[in-house]
């Protein structure tokens, strides 16, 4: 399931219309890659980023500043799925990667 499908809608009827094109644009982004690494790591730093530039900047400043404003948001980020983590991967999965057998070559 495509997380932003779970997100609120703004008022705006082709807000979420723009967000599922960026979606799209992003993993198109990502197969033109063609598996290349560096790109796909150039990428994915690049989404931290903005993840992190949203959270400290506009999603910060749009906060409620009162008590129910802020619960009442709480609660719409549970229902709709909690709160976005960029998860990343830890050097313990690279060693396990360098530690699988390699395929047989063809």
């Amino acid at each position: 399931m495509d997380p932003s499908s779970r997100e609120p809608t703004s008022g705006d009827p082709g807000w979420h219309d723009r967000l599922q094109q960026w979606n799209r644009d992003g993993q198109a982004l990502a197969a033109e890659a063609g598996g290349d690494p560096l790109q796909l790591l150039q990428l994915l730093r690049s989404i931290e980023q903005l993840h992190r530039d949203l959270q400290d900047g506009p999603f910060r400043a749009s906060l409620p500043s009162d008590r129910r404003g802020l619960h009442d948001l709480l609660q719409s980020m549970e229902r709709s799925g909690g709160w976005p983590y960029i998860p990343r991967l830890q050097l313990k999965t690279f060693m396990e990667l360098l530690n699988e057998p390699a395929p047989p070559a063809l």
